[in-house]
């Protein structure tokens, strides 16, 4: 995967920033996973924008977050921030950026903290200085994964509490199929053994959220046969693993996480033709369906990078955003670094829900899904 030439991409930001540091769901099947409102809220008591804000994550570039992110937060058009290494000179610092962001929460009609989000993976994928160290390569190969896995997932969550931050875009649950393809060549997976990432995966995942750290597996079904080239930052990817293969390795680790708790799933933008074959699986409801339905998971879902090159065919910042939504993901990921990436996603989706392009129920039941974990990381 080269990154040189593209320096808005979220995971080629992901390894800029680590070599600083080393040198349909259907209706029916939302509702079923749909929770309960923070108390004293009500969708309807919201505003248009406010409430197409509860599913959207913004971005922003650079050391000092511009007013017109904090006063989507404070107007309560937000639910949460990611930040990139660009946006961290050290602990520290980015713990005032928090401490700032916080401030304009406490004027949001949603009385909830915001979803304060990084990739703190290990190894060669960390935003934040420190730990883990370990990749997830090394954890599997170490003489005591398991172990290994619980320190990563342990020093994870601390690390990012110690910044102020409450959610971690990992682990990464992709099981590589041979040396140097995609999941591999960064060290991203923890081997090649669908029973080997599941234990490790779900030690990583309980260790991190029992420090209060929401975990997020990754990227639902599977990015493990994807060969080094096949990279969804930069342009479409098709994935025709049969389904039984997808379901009964690629899943595995999937099914692990979800006993372990995992409070969030990042959807891959691969095409999985044995699923799908019209549809990358975060715009597609048939694979969200098979998350809720067949698996049975009830937590958030999340998109990878709304700016990815394999969303190319697929409309702009608006139709993307609608379509994510439409298709069950509960919280769309504007990583772009700008701040009106995130404002033109929250104008799609209110002007979608205004016309009847989204179903409000449904649309209330994933923001209300999201509520609820940013209101249990309090």
């Amino acid at each position: 995967m080269s990154t040189a030439n593209t320096p808005f991409s979220r995971r080629g930001a992901l390894l800029a920033g680590s070599a600083a540091l080393a040198g349909g769901i259907g209706l029916a099947a939302q509702a079923r996973a749909a929770v309960r409102w923070p108390e004293n809220t009500s969708p309807r008591a919201l505003t248009p924008a406010q409430r197409a804000g509860q599913r959207v994550i913004y971005s922003y570039p650079g050391l000092t977050p511009p007013a017109r992110l904090l006063d989507a937060i404070s107007g309560g058009r937000a639910a949460g921030v990611i930040f990139f290494g660009e946006n961290i000179q050290s602990n520290k610092q980015i713990k005032g950026v928090i401490d700032q962001l916080n401030e304009a929460n406490e004027d949001a009609p949603i009385k909830a903290p915001l979803l304060l989000m990084t990739d703190q993976e290990g190894g060669l994928v960390r935003r934040l200085p420190g730990a883990p160290e370990m990749s997830a390569k090394e954890v599997g190969e170490s003489a005591d994964p398991e172990a290994a896995a619980e320190d990563t997932g342990a020093s994870a969550g601390e690390n990012l509490l110690s910044a102020g931050m409450n959610a971690n875009l990992a682990p990464v649950l992709d099981v590589y199929r041979k040396a140097g393809d995609f999941c591999d060549q960064y060290g991203r997976s923890y081997s090649k053994d669908a029973d080997v990432v599941s234990t490790l995966g779900a030690e990583f995942i309980t260790a991190q959220q029992a420090t209060g750290v929401a975990a997020t597996a990754k990227h639902f079904p599977g990015l493990g046969p994807a060969s080094a080239s096949e990279n969804t930052d930069q342009g479409p990817v098709t994935l025709s693993t049969s389904l039984s293969t997808l379901r009964n390795k690629d899943q595995l680790p999937y099914k692990a996480a979800i006993r372990a708790g995992v409070q969030m799933i990042m959807l891959s933008w691969a095409i999985y033709p044995a699923l799908d074959a019209e549809r990358p699986a975060g715009l597609s409801p048939k694979v969200v369906d098979e998350l809720r339905t067949r698996l049975g998971y009830e937590g958030v879902t999340i998109t990878d990078a709304l700016e990815a090159g394999a969303l190319r065919n697929f409309g702009g910042v608006a139709e993307r955003a609608v379509a994510a939504a439409d298709a069950g993901m509960d919280l769309i990921l504007c990583s772009a670094r700008d701040v009106g990436q995130g404002h033109d996603a929250v104008a799609a989706l209110r002007d979608a829900l205004a016309d009847g392009s989204l179903d409000g129920d449904a649309f209330d039941a994933g923001a209300a899904r999201v509520n609820a974990l940013r209101k249990s990381l309090a």
